[in-house]
């Protein structure tokens, strides 16, 4: 469950934040430099709930740095959600006292309408279509990482490009439930390979009957990494605990295996050195065993970095 106060105090240093970004582009797209070597590694990043590409890129350049030095060449795409939302999307904001109140730069991929039960995530097609056309026009991708309800839609995004069983998955949960959705279909004609990994900062799962066919028959099997803040109070820890459990798959050779880091922190994107030599590990490993699963030269346990 989501906490309006804190949900609004995170608003609020949003907004702060968006004055010392460009607002005008959709979407920001970090290409490599002409004079670094390719590494070929190309990373979708999601960002949360009332941000934007361009927020998201300012919150995690010391991650994006990080990156750079363990993958030269990488390239990070930073796509802004579809639906634009209101002052009265945000909970505990109160337009009547903030300027522009009519006018604000928070995006969402999908509203959380309560009134259902369990509560249904409205919109959600449009968000995973934007996805599905960047995945089309800029893909393949290695992975993903996602912040919150992009950490969400992440393991979404995940799960529907692992094939055919996944869409096996969601005729079987329909079969369970009427409420169950079906494969969505921007995702049926999509020529996308697997992703290599998923890295999900204080994701959660979505709520009841109608998602299953994410998350069950089976578990979503690509390698996930999961970022727990020990002191976040803006995700219930029951739906943090749900998306893990329902996120058990090995790479090959089984190396990647999911994980679990815990910080001692709140709803944010951890820049602890060790927070992110663990990332940048877990993308080595999943990505090297992915592309050479032969070679000696770089296996894991040669890696100069810890884990």
């Amino acid at each position: 469950m989501l906490h309006p106060k804190s949900r609004a105090q995170a608003w609020i240093q949003t907004r702060r934040l968006t004055k010392l970004v460009l607002l005008g582009r959709r979407h920001l797209h970090i290409m490599p430099s002409a004079k670094n070597t390719p590494s070929g590694l190309r990373i979708l990043m999601l960002h949360g709930y009332t941000q934007s590409g361009q927020l998201f890129h300012a919150k995690t350049r010391v991650l994006e740095k990080h990156l750079l030095k363990f993958f030269p060449g990488v390239s990070l795409s930073y796509p802004t959600a579809p639906i634009r939302l209101r002052p009265s999307d945000v909970p505990g904001f109160d337009a009547s006292t903030s300027e522009e109140s009519d006018s604000i730069e928070a995006y969402g991929w999908w509203r959380r309408s309560d009134t259902s039960n369990p509560p249904e995530y409205v919109g959600l097609d449009t968000g995973l279509e934007s996805v599905a056309k960047i995945l089309e026009s800029e893909g393949p991708f290695d992975g993903v990482i996602g912040f919150s309800q992009g950490a969400a839609l992440a393991a979404m995004v995940t799960s529907l490009l692992e094939g055919p069983s996944r869409k096996e998955a969601f005729s079987s949960a329909r079969t369970k439930s009427p409420l169950a959705i079906s494969y969505p279909p921007s995702f049926e004609s999509l020529n996308h390979p697997p992703l290599k990994f998923c890295a999900a900062y204080c994701g959660f799962i979505a709520p009841g009957e109608r998602y299953l066919g994410f998350y069950e028959n089976p578990h979503i099997q690509t390698p996930v990494c999961h970022f727990i803040g020990s002191l976040d109070s803006v995700v219930d820890d029951s739906r943090t605990q749900a998306l893990v459990d329902a996120t058990g798959g090995i790479a090959t050779g089984g190396i990647g295996k999911t994980q679990v880091v815990t910080h001692p922190g709140g709803h944010f994107v951890p820049n602890g050195k060790q927070y992110l030599d663990t990332i940048a590990a877990f993308i080595k490993q999943t990505t090297v065993v992915s592309r050479d699963h032969d070679s000696q030269e770089e296996r894991v346990e040669d890696m100069d970095v810890p884990f």
